[in-house]
């Protein structure tokens, strides 16, 4: 998950966390989302065995979890 520079929260998956964070930081290859809200910063991030499995989380945090929900979640981490 990445906290955006307007304090908003991204949240995908990838098979390589720092190139991606790159990438959305520095690269026309980021999200269209992040694009104008850069810098980003990551701010959590779990490993999962497969794509399908990353993808199913992904969709629990992105579509299921309110804003509040995800801050605590971000907190756990730390």
């Amino acid at each position: 998950m990445l906290r955006c520079v307007d304090d908003t929260l991204y949240t995908g998956i990838t098979t390589d966390l720092e190139r991606r964070v790159e990438e959305h930081n520095s690269s026309t290859k980021g999200a269209k989302y992040t694009c104008s809200r850069r810098p980003v910063t990551l701010v959590y991030s779990e490993n999962h065995e497969d794509r399908s499995m990353a993808s199913r989380r992904e969709y629990k945090i992105k579509k299921k979890m309110t804003r509040t929900m995800k801050l605590k979640l971000i907190e756990t981490q730390g």
